[in-house]
């Protein structure tokens, strides 16, 4: 079974709107065991969205359509598609009460608009939305489907797993299960290397590559008759895919390196100060996206001028004299001097060159020192960062973030 997926809105077309509607139900028809080949957004023109119908369903068994469903005359969704099916529109009476007794609630008036939107093809199933105006519906003709789901998420997605999965699951000849492996430390294509011969020659489960935010991912997907069938295929090429990559997976699933790191400082007890320059904060601020980091997260200060290096951080004046503010040896001074200042067992500092100015052939624009104390050992570490002021500096959040928890690893 093929399906594919109609985002309809000139506004999508515009960028005023960001189609997740189209994200969304793509990760679920996967789950579902559904394959999805295409994806199309299209204006709101008769015209246009006609052809995209008969282009859908020339190489899909099944044609997904959210948005275009409003009271509006270039709301079209409903009526090129029963147009497609040689179908005429008619009222449905409880969805028009529905939609009277909405606006009563609100003590407004309804528009004749609105009543637009209890019209369906004829014969359809009706999907009812209890978030909005909006009924979506399901045609059904010539071994041919579509589906039409209001264009707001908080009132599609409840209608797609509310009625909608439930219709779909009979067209599902098995489940797909997806395992997400985050890697930081090698790129998406050194990743690859490592695991070239998984990528190439795997069949069911099968892993693929990309690249996501700074880090590298790769996806584990397996299908089976259940979704425990499924997961058992996983646990072996997972295993083989940790034991190459080692310690560059640093997490599964939908989270961050923030999170990692910071329930890691959380469940250990360990106190944490950062001194930031080049930065500017951005460090102590993403430690701070983990909830419950107050327990252990004492203080961030921004040193930027050497005056303030030496002033809050004790970073001696010979020491910037001698080999600069951008330096191992500032770096590590800065690192030591924060957690004795703040009293925390790990102190972290960070001193560079983000650009676009003020590089040099001997200390260029993206050159990162990270000064990293644990509990009276000092190390700094060395980074080559590259892109633009702020990529840099994202960059380097990342790096340094990263540093910390193989260090927390290792002891």
């Amino acid at each position: 079974m093929r399906a594919e997926i109609l985002a309809v809105g000139t506004e999508i077309l515009l960028g005023d709107i960001v189609n997740t509607n189209s994200h969304y139900i793509s990760k679920r028809l996967a789950n579902l065991g559904i394959s999805v080949y295409y994806q199309t957004v299209v204006g709101d023109n008769e015209d246009r969205l006609l052809k995209a119908y008969e282009l859908a369903f020339s190489r899909a068994d099944i044609v997904i359509a959210t948005g275009g469903l409003g009271p509006t005359n270039d709301d079209l969704t409903k009526e090129i598609g029963a147009r497609y099916f040689n179908k005429k529109l008619i009222i449905h009476e409880e969805s028009l009460e529905y939609i009277k007794n909405f606006f009563e609630r609100l003590n407004r008036p309804m528009s004749e608009g609105n009543r637009k939107q209890a019209l369906f093809p004829e014969g359809a199933i009706i999907l009812s939305n209890p978030n909005g105006t909006a009924p979506g519906c399901i045609v059904e003709e010539k071994n041919k489907i579509l589906v039409m789901m209001p264009g707001p998420p908080k009132e599609m997605v409840p209608m797609f797993e509310t009625s909608v999965v439930p219709y779909l699951e009979k067209f599902s000849d098995g489940v797909l299960v997806s395992k997400v492996l985050r890697v930081l430390g090698l790129g998406e294509s050194a990743m690859a290397e490592k695991v070239i011969d998984i990528l190439e020659n795997s069949k069911n489960p099968t892993a693929a590559p990309y690249a996501k935010d700074y880090e590298s991912i790769l996806r584990i997907t397996a299908k089976g008759k259940t979704k425990e069938e499924a997961e058992r295929l996983i646990i072996p090429m997972e295993k083989e895919i940790r034991d190459r990559l080692e310690l560059n997976v640093y997490a599964e699933g939908e989270t961050t390196i923030e999170n990692v790191v910071g329930e890691m400082l959380v469940s250990r007890n360990l106190t944490i100060a950062t001194a930031e320059s080049c930065t500017g904060g951005l460090l102590a601020g993403t430690l701070i996206n983990y909830p419950g980091i107050s327990s252990v997260f004492m203080e961030g200060a921004i040193t930027y001028s050497n005056e303030a290096k030496m002033k809050r951080l004790g970073v001696k004046e010979e020491t910037l004299n001698k080999f600069g503010a951008v330096s191992e040896e500032t770096a590590r001074e800065m690192a030591e001097g924060i957690a004795k200042a703040a009293n925390t067992d790990v102190g972290i500092s960070v001193t560079g060159i983000a650009g676009p100015g003020g590089g040099t052939e001997e200390k260029p624009v993206g050159l990162v020192y990270v000064g990293l104390y644990i509990k009276g050992e000092v190390k700094v570490k060395k980074l080559n960062m590259f892109g633009d002021r702020q990529k840099i500096r994202n960059r380097t959040v990342v790096n340094t973030l990263d540093w910390l928890r193989r260090e927390l690893l290792e002891k």
